[in-house]
């Protein structure tokens, strides 16, 4: 962020008339770091009015940071449970024959209860949080350009990309090495559904907000 004293200075010397590149000379100069003059030049448009327009700041607070980190670790608390309770209900109806019937049932009990603990308690949670953030973005347009939000989009289009990837690629793997079974391939379609999911959902938003210059 640009010193409080350099942009003021930028800004009175933009509206007395004087040239971009000059104000940047003279700071240069004077001793201010070419980044700090450049960050100082970018928060006014270059527009033609009578006086200095400043650009939209992007937003950032510990608080704003809080929730959407908490919103996108819910995020995962919920695909991760409701991907262990797909998985579960597979193995139920397509049970592994060189498992143990009394291993198996335990196990899968246990997994079904995992998850479903999981869902009980993180989707509520998650949408409540989604329904705040959601209504502090119409009520306060600045939200709009959090730069804490922006950047939790592209990690969660990363690691849903990755995720995508490598279940095409254990799909493929199976099928040529000859152990593609129905259940493997209905699991390979739980994850590439959620991670899908996840993955449109954010690239939609990304995009609109490049659209829209935020």
């Amino acid at each position: 962020m640009a010193n409080s004293t350099l942009t003021q200075f930028v800004k009175e010397a933009l509206e007395k008339g004087q040239d971009r590149s000059g104000i940047r000379t003279a700071l240069v100069d004077a001793g201010w770091r070419p980044q700090e003059v450049d960050d100082a030049l970018a928060a006014y448009s270059d527009v033609a009015f009578p006086i200095a327009v400043p650009k939209p700041a992007v937003y950032l607070s510990a608080r704003e940071a809080f929730f959407y980190l908490l919103f996108f670790i819910l995020l995962g608390v919920v695909a991760f449970n409701l991907g262990s309770l797909l998985f579960a209900l597979i193995d139920t109806v397509i049970p592994d024959v060189l498992e143990k019937e009394s291993y198996r049932a335990s196990a899968l009990d246990r997994q079904i209860r995992g998850a479903i603990s999981g869902l009980v308690v993180g989707t509520p949670l998650f949408l409540w949080l989604a329904r705040i953030l959601l209504k502090a973005r119409h009520e306060n347009p600045a939200l709009q350009r959090s730069r804490i939000r922006k950047w939790l989009i592209y990690i969660s289009l990363v690691i849903a990309g990755i995720v995508l990837v490598g279940d095409a690629i254990s799909l493929v793997y199976s099928f040529l090495n000859g152990e593609l079974t129905w259940r493997f391939t209905l699991k390979s379609l739980v994850v590439a559904g959620i991670a899908g999911s996840i993955f449109g959902y954010f690239i939609t938003h990304a995009e609109r907000d490049e659209a829209n210059g935020i």
